[in-house]
């Protein structure tokens, strides 16, 4: 099945939310950036996925306000919401960046209020990291 560049992107969005990265949808050796992480490898941003959906246990949800493509790139901007395993709501806004190669993802580059994520989803990050080096 051939995506357009912008379902790719939609795709993508949809998938990482439920902590999924499918390998129909980004290359082998696809790469992601953060403005709170830095660059990140695939298999690391897969873990960060899966810690992400675990701290809001299936709520996280993407709504998508606008795509831009051109040539290779797609911009998103983006509103995420759901609610975390302490109870709290979340919401944030994003801009995500995608360059597609063959048919697939090879970066994407994440802007967001670094605030929200620090008082938010840092906290619930660490205690997941902790338990798991309790185990």
């Amino acid at each position: 099945m051939t995506r357009t560049h912008q379902q790719l992107a939609r795709d993508f969005l949809r998938e990482i939310s439920g902590g999924n990265l499918p390998d129909d949808l980004v290359a082998p050796d696809m790469t992601f950036w953060s403005v709170n992480s830095g660059q990140s490898e695939k298999e690391r941003f897969h873990a960060g996925v899966k810690a992400l959906a675990a701290i809001f246990d299936g709520t996280l949800t993407y709504h998508v306000d606008m795509l831009t493509t051109e040539e290779d790139r797609v911009v998103a901007e983006v509103r995420s919401e759901g609610t975390l395993t302490n109870g709290e709501p979340f919401q944030n806004d994003h801009v995500f960046i995608f360059r597609i190669r063959d048919g697939r993802i090879a970066f994407v580059g994440e802007y967001m209020n670094q605030f929200v994520v620090r008082d938010k989803i840092a906290p619930l990050m660490q205690s997941l990291m902790n338990k798991a080096k309790d185990q």
